[in-house]
């Protein structure tokens, strides 16, 4: 390894791989593990014709590449193109067989589910022995322990054998200790994977703080998740790499090979024809046309809804305070646990001011499980003109009516604020993180964040046009 000595730390790159290659040994049968080194012994003492019993597998081939500080990197590729093994080695707790890496500054990885962790001991020993591997002192651990624990948030679970824990308990504890060392290289494998709505939220928040000033390697299989996190990506294929580019340009790639044969999804092509018999549709408020059909299928969008929860993840300045969040029937005004995809509903924000408000102004924003914003609004448009002024102690509800859009499976979540101002200049007097969470069942929506209504599908034959 060579590198220039008259650099700084600061100045030289936070991950650096040259050649890395990793070879394995497979045996059919573990016999010839032992008649492996008699053979090789004697075929130099009687030369005896030497034989191999094993076949090499290499699971990584000369992979290169440098990140500064502040570059953020997904990993991308298939299962077994070597993915976990790099990040094995850029933890450290792997040996390649012929390359080098070095890292700068401390380094801290999320790897395999409860790597690290021993299942007998409660999760308080776990917490201080794998911050320890990691590099902390005991009085560094006892000083960071309180934190430690309140962002993995799994109770009193705590002082149990972790062989007890959820696979999302866990990560959650996992990523904690993580996090707790203040790593200026955080790698993080698929384990996020088995995390729920509301933690998963709470990681990505803190993985977009954190590669503002600090080095982040993120392996994951969704793409949308690579391209909304990371600067660049590397494809792996068969442990080589295939491509390498800014995160867009790669996951592409990756889409337009691996998923293009997947992304039809039987039944949807045979309501192509139903555009043209049922004209344009007249209602201004417009709806697509076939989710009648759609919602008698298997990719109906069934969402549902959880409830308002006061306790999550927050902040403010404190002046006013969200009571109730809920989705509600736009004609009987009843909370709703059960939407579909393409229905009209009700979003409702009560708010108790907790003082005089000259301008109130409240909102919502809806995220997928990755944290990527997907719709909101608030009430500057509709209020602007006549700010209507709020007494402390009184209490308000905004209401947004819409169509719920039609999203693809899995989780969601809604955050929901108060401010005082106007658009561009306000005070935020309470954000709520994950006021509501949602799941999206089977949907019709097979690319993409969300569905939109189609006004018109249509297919015609052109005339005078033949294929060549």
């Amino acid at each position: 390894m060579s590198s220039d000595a008259t650099a700084t730390a600061s100045e030289r790159p936070a991950v650096v791989a040259d050649g890395l290659s990793k070879r394995y040994l497979l045996w059919d049968d573990p016999r010839d593990r032992l008649k492996q080194p008699i053979r090789s012994r004697l075929s130099r003492w009687f030369r005896v014709p030497d034989k191999q019993y094993f076949h090499e597998f290499w699971a990584l081939k000369d992979i290169s590449f440098e990140l500064q500080a502040g570059e953020t990197l997904g990993i991308i590729g298939r299962n077994g193109c070597g993915k976990s093994t790099l990040l094995q080695i850029l933890a450290d707790t792997l040996s390649p067989t012929t390359g080098w890496c070095r890292t700068e500054g401390r380094v801290s990885a999320l790897l395999e589910l409860g790597s690290g962790f021993n299942p007998e001991f409660t999760g308080r020993d776990n917490v201080y022995m794998n911050a320890a591997i990691l590099g902390l002192s005991k009085s560094e651990i006892d000083a960071r322990y309180d934190d430690i624990v309140a962002f993995a948030d799994i109770g009193e679970f705590i002082d149990q054998p972790v062989k007890m824990y959820s696979s999302g308990m866990y990560v959650r504890l996992a990523f904690a200790v993580a996090i707790s060392v203040e790593p200026h290289v955080l790698v993080i494998d698929e384990a996020l994977a088995v995390g729920d709505a509301f933690f998963v939220q709470k990681c990505m928040r803190f993985m977009r703080r954190f590669k503002e000033e600090n080095t982040l390697v993120f392996v994951s299989h969704d793409v949308d998740a690579v391209m909304g996190l990371c600067d660049r990506a590397m494809l792996l294929e068969h442990g080589e790499l295939k491509a390498a580019g800014t995160a867009k340009e790669v996951c592409e790639l990756y889409r337009r090979e691996y998923y293009g044969a997947q992304q039809q999804v039987d039944g949807v092509n045979s309501v192509l024809h139903l555009a043209s018999a049922a004209g344009a549709p007249q209602d201004l408020d417009f709806v697509d046309q076939r989710l009648q059909y759609i919602n008698t299928t298997q990719y109906r969008n069934d969402i549902e809804l959880f409830a308002f929860d006061p306790t999550a993840e927050s902040f403010g300045s404190g002046g006013a305070r969200i009571v109730d969040v809920s989705m509600r029937d736009p004609e009987t005004e009843a909370p709703l646990s059960w939407v579909v995809g393409g229905e009209r509903v009700v979003f409702d924000v009560t708010v108790e001011a907790l003082r005089n408000i000259e301008r109130p102004l409240v909102g919502f924003l809806v995220r997928d499980r990755l944290g990527q914003s997907l719709f909101g609004d608030n009430t500057y448009l509709t209020h602007h003109a006549k700010p209507e002024r709020v007494a402390g102690g009184r209490r308000f509800r905004s209401r947004f009516a819409f169509r719920m859009p039609v999203l693809p499976a899995g989780d969601y979540v809604i955050a929901a604020a108060v401010a005082e101002g106007t658009q561009s200049e306000h005070e935020q007097l309470h954000w709520i993180h994950d006021a509501l969470a949602f799941h999206s069942h089977s949907s019709s929506v097979c690319t993409g964040l969300v569905g939109v209504p189609m006004l018109s599908v249509t297919m015609e034959m052109l005339e005078g046009v033949t294929a060549t």
